[in-house]
């Protein structure tokens, strides 16, 4: 395995030596050996609370046992200094050198620096998206989309191998209701020719349910429908695959919208009828391993003390449910990319239990092992007073959000040139003037604030912790002002513009005897960190982390662009600047792509 970025692989190994060597010196037991970045950069590049934690086992004071190591551990060519801070920290500051040759390593390894470059990968499919068919895409889908995706990046960029799966919901009861509703109230000619028939799909839905309050008897009627699906009516089954094309149609715009992509099935993903001739497998091996109990008709599996409660498996009148289907999905891919392969759904908090009870079915029939499933749990896009719901019609659809923000990102442009003077308020939109001092125009319009709305989106979502639900907020939502995606976007471009100015200029040769000011050390301290913070968001499946990392690199290179000048910079100083510069455009440009939002060359 190669890790393009040294400091991962190397300098906090060699610390921990250090702190190793100097511990069995002093006769102090050897305990695990953390290290961490201190709170404040002018502490050093890591930190080491290794002294507190003997002080407690050994009823000493932490400070007198921190500098007793510290004199121990002297320096070296790549630890410049080993410093000691109450209550006893032992802090480490990286030499020139180290920054000197990790700056040649990101100019060097451009789009690679950060990632693993591994010959024995790890394999996991993460399952994010799964949109249901005939119901809208909405901002509630938003959310597994697109950290679904990041994770999909990290983890690629990690070292693994990654299988991209989308499970749509293209089965189960509600199709008897979709489709008793389009041969009741439904327009075929109209579906066909429409633009957005999930739409027109979708009011038929909330009639269909609108009725069935003043009709019950149609829900019986609806599952009748169902089961002659199941069954392989030719009627029915033509009708659905309808509801299925005319929903692709939609979601590959938004996905290609989105920059979201998928690599099983032909790139839209294994949905629930795939596995529909293979849930009887399943059932047998349930049945002959004694899991199914029968309880008032219905087969369920039970757990030990009822914990997790347990799991239905079929209802009473036979009929499978998601718990089938999603056994036999993952039969389905422990058989086809192997019994050691990860499974991660990044699916709503409020699957929480039921992901419990899956997870361990699958563990009594011997098919995983602990940690080998995963939820990434996200919360839910909510109204200030209620829950969002298909049924009652009461959704915000994704397209109309994509659509505002497109129009929001354009007005920005249409005064980039007024830098004063009061708010000013455009398609309903108020851009202060503070706003406008970014100068978030575009050279090519309807292009670049495409590519500006899909950023402010993304990013107002992934810099959050993924597990919260999120009140929906239009000018939240759409915020491209202070920590948003247009920021990152124009310190990228501000980096751009300043190398194309100075492109006589060879930033790729760094002097030997270069010595870095206080605010280029800031800079190239903040930059080398990235390879550890790509590492630290794939392994606990935290996209928000790479967000704040970036956020900090972007203030941090623009407070370097205000306190060293490039132009009047004596030539080695020029050289210099310039390549930290240069470098600061490959990471911002790196994590972003992790994140899933393109960078753009003019604002």
């Amino acid at each position: 395995m190669r890790f393009y970025g040294i400091i991962a692989t190397m300098i906090k190994e060699q610390i921990q030596a250090m702190l190793f060597e100097a511990l069995t010196k002093l006769g102090y037991p050897t305990e695990t050996i953390q290290i961490d970045q201190p709170t404040q950069m002018e502490f050093g590049d890591y930190s080491s609370n290794i002294a507190m934690q003997l002080a407690k086992a050994l009823k000493k004071n932490p400070l007198e046992i921190a500098k007793q190591i510290a004199e121990r551990i002297g320096t070296n060519e790549n630890v410049e200094s080993v410093t000691v801070l109450p209550p006893g920290f032992i802090n480490f500051k990286l030499s020139a050198r180290v920054l000197r040759n990790e700056l040649h390593t990101i100019l060097t390894k451009k789009e690679a620096y950060g990632t693993k470059n591994v010959s024995n990968q790890r394999h996991a499919v993460v399952e994010y998206s799964s949109p249901n068919i005939a119901k809208p895409f909405t901002i509630g889908h938003l959310r597994s989309t697109i950290i679904g995706n990041a994770i999909a990046n990290l983890l690629e960029a990690t070292g693994w191998d990654i299988k991209r799966d989308n499970h749509v919901g293209d089965w189960g009861t509600q199709f008897g209701k979709q489709i008793y509703a389009i041969e009741h109230w439904g327009n075929l000619e109209e579906l066909e020719k429409s633009d957005r028939p999930v739409k027109l799909l979708v009011e038929l839905y909330v009639k269909f349910h609108q009725e069935a309050e003043l009709h019950p008897e149609i829900e019986d009627e609806a599952r009748a429908y169902f089961k002659k699906l199941e069954n392989g009516d030719a009627e029915m089954r033509n009708m659905w695959q309808k509801c299925i094309e005319w929903s692709w149609k939609e979601f590959d715009s938004l996905y290609q919208r989105l920059g979201v992509h998928f690599t099983e099935n032909a790139g839209r993903g294994y949905g629930e009828s795939f596995f529909e001739d293979k849930m009887a497998a399943v059932i047998q091996e349930l049945e002959s391993k004694n899991l199914l109990k029968e309880s008032q008709g219905a087969k369920l599996v039970f757990f030990e003390n009822d914990n997790p409660p347990p799991l239905m498996i079929l209802k009473k009148d036979g009929a499978t449910l998601y718990a089938t289907r999603d056994l036999a999905t993952d039969k389905f891919r422990l058989e086809t990319y192997g019994s050691d392969i990860k499974i991660i759904n990044e699916v709503g908090a409020e699957q929480a239990l039921y992901f419990q009870q899956l997870f361990k079915t699958e563990e009594l029939l011997g098919w995983i092992k602990p940690g080998q499933r995963v939820h990434i749990k996200h919360g839910l896009y909510r109204f200030k007073d209620q829950k969002m719901s298909t049924r009652k019609g009461n959704t915000i659809w994704l397209e109309d959000v994509l659509d505002e923000a497109v129009k929001r990102a354009y007005a920005l442009r249409q005064h980039e040139n007024e830098f004063d003077g009061p708010e000013v308020v455009t398609h309903n939109v108020k851009i202060s003037p503070a706003a406008r001092k970014h100068n978030l125009g575009f050279a090519t319009p309807l292009n670049n604030s495409e590519k500006i709305a899909i950023g402010a989106i993304k990013w107002n979502d992934l810099k959050k912790t993924s597990a919260q639900d999120v009140v929906f907020d239009w000018d939240e939502i759409l915020n491209m002002q202070g920590n948003s995606g247009p920021y990152l976007q124009y310190a990228y471009v501000r980096c751009r513009s300043i190398i194309q100015k100075m492109a006589e200029v060879q930033s790729g040769t760094i002097s030997p005897e270069a010595v870095f000011d206080e605010s280029e050390q800031r800079l190239m301290r903040t930059l080398l960190h990235y390879p550890e913070v790509v590492t630290k968001a794939a392994e606990s499946y935290a996209p928000h982390v790479v967000c704040t990392y970036l956020f900090e690199l972007a203030q941090t290179f623009n407070l370097f662009y205000q306190n060293s000048p490039i132009l009047k910079a004596e030539p080695q100083k020029q050289s210099l600047r310039l390549a930290l510069t240069e470098a600061t455009s490959h990471i911002l440009k790196n994590g972003l792509y992790l994140l899933g939002i393109e960078t753009v060359e003019k604002m």
